[in-house]
């Protein structure tokens, strides 16, 4: 049986009163190893002693309470500090931090995710009844335009925060292909929303980088921005506009979260805080591909998006599949009959068929519009 927000209780974790001692114990502090200064953390040694000195455990009971520690994602290790990854006490220069205290500033990190780990998925089903709460109060009919100030205070959404804490330790492989999509989709839109929030609407392209490369939550003991949820997760780890690199190395733990190939339907769901975007909705784990693709045949019905012009042989597209060429086939001649297989059954998909059938069809992309979905 699924919760309901009423029934969602917070059942404190045993860990929690422990860990949350150990954060006023005069132990975490600033450690340098080499050129870097790591604040906000502390060794194993440290940690080890302050278990038997103050909660009078042998030296094998403090070895196994940091294990559980790092098991239940209440700690991380420092990286490049020489520790085998995901081991707890290995090696004197081992330094570690508290989950809470992320460096990058995730919007749910500064605070301890005291409870027992909920499920993903009813976790996921959770925050989407508070999200639906929020669009109905603040989002206009057809999903386009959100009324941030309405939304900032409205409890609902101090709610939406509380329970977004709790994504901090939350288990992730256990996630099947449709809840990890469902579960992402809605997280990625509910965290643009946040960040617009918490830190004001980018304005130009720097900042839209910065945004979405920045805008972060701690989701089972690691971090995600918004690039690493679209580009690293929903499109199998392929690299995103303006990277380099793929999102996740080779050795990246998150590695193990993403899907095995890119999800193209993604892009028809994922709304990044401008007019451009589709419109915001949530998505749940049942007939989630049906989902999805309801909403690809919306985006190609509006006009906005998706122009045929037969008399000039042209196709007008959202830029939106110049940037994802890729997911789409990566030529024009595949993104095409991409675009006629996800069309609904109406007169722009027959004019597209006779375009593609009369041949040298000309594929012209369309101006983004950047401007803010806020309300003003």
């Amino acid at each position: 049986m699924s919760l309901t927000l009423t029934e969602c209780v917070c059942e404190r974790d045993e860990l929690a009163d422990l860990v949350e001692n150990f954060k006023h114990g005069n132990v975490i502090g600033s450690h340098r190893k080499g050129l870097t200064v790591h604040k906000k953390s502390f060794s194993s040694d440290q940690l080890i002693d302050w278990l038997h000195k103050e909660k009078g455990m042998a030296r094998a009971e403090a070895c196994s309470t940091g294990q559980a520690m790092m098991q239940k994602k209440y700690m991380v290790s420092v990286r490049g500090c020489g520790e085998k990854e995901g081991c707890f006490g290995e090696g004197r220069d081992a330094l570690y931090r508290l989950l809470e205290h992320d460096p990058h500033s995730a919007l749910n990190a500064g605070r301890m995710a005291a409870c027992i780990p909920i499920p993903a998925a009813e976790l996921s089903l959770l925050l989407r009844e508070l999200i639906l709460k929020l669009f109905s109060e603040h989002l206009s009919a057809d999903g386009k335009s959100v009324d941030y100030k309405g939304m900032s205070g409205d409890p609902a959404f101090e709610r939406y925060c509380e329970l977004a804490i709790q994504l901090q330790r939350v288990e992730l492989l256990s996630l099947s292909r449709e809840e990890k999509l469902a579960f992402f989709i809605n997280i990625y839109n509910a965290l643009v929303i946040h960040g617009n929030l918490r830190l004001g609407a980018p304005t130009n392209m720097l900042q839209r980088y910065k945004f979405f490369n920045y805008v972060s939550y701690l989701i089972g003991g690691e971090l995600f921005t918004l690039q690493d949820i679209e580009n690293g997760v929903l499109r199998g780890n392929r690299r995103g506009m303006a990277q380099l690199l793929r999102p996740f190395s080779k050795t990246d733990p998150r590695l193990q979260v993403a899907l095995p190939d890119a999800e193209p339907l993604i892009h028809f769901a994922l709304n990044c805080g401008a007019k451009g975007c589709p419109p915001i909705k949530t998505y749940t784990p049942k007939d989630i591909d049906s989902q999805l693709r309801t909403a690809a045949e919306a985006f190609l019905e509006n006009d906005d998006s998706c122009l045929v012009d037969s008399g000039k042989r042209e196709v007008r597209l959202s830029q939106i599949f110049k940037w994802y060429k890729a997911d789409f086939g990566g030529t024009d001649e595949k993104l095409l009959k991409w675009v006629l297989d996800h069309m609904g059954d109406s007169p722009k998909k027959s004019s597209l068929q006779d375009v593609i059938s009369a041949g040298k069809t000309k594929v012209i992309f369309l101006p983004y519009d950047w401007s803010t979905n806020g309300t003003h």
